[in-house]
């Protein structure tokens, strides 16, 4: 058995899994006997070139991807609630993005400083205090953070949207070792827009409070260090002084309406604001099913976990602020801002000045050479 045997194996089971796909399924869709296939990924044969083809159409990848060794990525936070498939495809697919973007930045020299290392001292290391210190830090003041993967960006946290047809996890961080700080999230179209944001909060929160923690080997959830995460978020995104003062202004309107003002000044879920009322003090635990009552009352539905009324559309959102105005001036939040912001303008920097091929280009930001053909047009234009 040779490395390129052992490579080729590992890629075929972990693309499989992340398909969702047993070897049954998957032999059958790529013309391959199932011992034949049982047989490639226990590395016990080295499949000719026409059924490597045929497993890179089925698992649909390209052929580099079926045979190349995956990049691995240790210093990293993945831990969801219940298990998941595809959990080492999406921790490979955040090691190559993470290697390309660096070596995008060092061919520029574009490295950024990461501004929240060794801010917090232990008795900052409350979720409440942290996450007053940590808006101290961005210079946010009594502002709603509207952009926050621009925000991020400004202080050295790469970021990248990550759309995963499972809600088994929201988002993940890598530590600052490997390319990192990063902070990347699912923005699959079920989950709403107000729920990435939170995600994006909640492993900012990790980065700052849980660093001993990062470990690629841990998938099980730490209930306390989730709660303190979600706790930072909160506090990050809605500060109590500002939440109070938006909260009492409302005190007129019936509670769905208050409700839903708070929530789209903050843009959090329903869900966040009524867990501030209840650690406030200004509701009990029967603010849930109050809120249902009024909702179903008003509306005739009953809202299930998942839903999110009158939620944020990514179609209200736009792109293109410079990054530097970004944390004194932050805008609102599209999937295309999210996901490829600082990389893309990076790409764009390093083909204008020959540093690196277009099929590089287009490795590192995840798309087809065709695609990346048409993206170049549209910088022309």
């Amino acid at each position: 058995m040779t490395t390129h045997t052992a490579a080729i194996g590992a890629n075929v089971r972990r693309l499989r899994a992340a398909k969702g796909m047993n070897q049954t399924q998957l032999a059958e869709k790529a013309s391959l006997s199932r011992p034949a296939l049982r047989k490639i990924e226990n590395d016990e044969s080295l499949p000719q070139a026409s059924t490597l083809q045929k497993l890179a159409k089925a698992l649909g990848v390209s052929l580099q991807e079926l045979v190349e060794p995956a990049p691995t990525i240790d210093n990293v936070r993945f831990r969801a609630r219940k298990q998941m498939y595809g959990r080492d495809q999406i921790l490979t697919e955040t090691a190559r993005w993470l290697a390309g973007f660096v070596e995008v930045e060092g061919l520029l020299g574009a490295e950024t400083h990461y501004t929240l290392g060794g801010l917090l001292e232990t008795r900052d290391r409350h979720p409440i205090e942290a996450a007053r210190k940590v808006r101290e830090h961005m210079d946010l003041d009594d502002e709603p953070v509207h952009d926050i993967a621009g925000l991020l960006e400004a202080h050295g946290i790469k970021v990248l949207a990550a759309p995963k047809n499972t809600d088994a996890f929201f988002g993940l961080s890598v530590g600052p070792a490997e390319g990192g700080p990063a902070v990347i999230v699912n923005t699959w179209d079920r989950i709403s827009v107000e729920r990435w944001i939170f995600s994006a909060a909640h492993e900012l929160a990790h980065l700052v409070l849980h660093l001993d923690s990062f470990d690629a080997e841990e998938s099980e959830e730490d209930l306390d260090q989730e709660k303190e995460a979600d706790q930072f978020a909160s506090h990050f995104l809605m500060p109590d002084e500002v939440f109070r003062r938006e909260w009492d202004d409302a005190q007129g309107l019936p509670l769905v309406d208050r409700v839903f003002k708070v929530k789209r000044i903050f843009k959090v879920s329903y869900r966040t604001v009524l867990y501030r009322l209840v650690e406030n003090g200004f509701a009990d635990q029967d603010i849930w099913r109050i809120f249902q009552r009024h909702y179903k009352q008003r509306t005739g539905k009953t809202l299930k976990k998942a839903d999110e009324p009158q939620k944020i559309s990514a179609d209200q959102f736009y792109a293109g602020r410079p990054a530097a105005k970004r944390a004194a001036e932050p805008v609102g939040l599209a999937e295309i801002d999210f996901r490829e912001d600082r990389l893309s303008s990076l790409v764009r920097q390093a083909l204008d000045q020959g540093l690196i091929t277009m099929s590089r280009a287009a490795e590192v930001l995840g798309v087809d050479l065709r695609a990346m053909r048409g993206l170049v047009s549209e910088w022309v234009v």
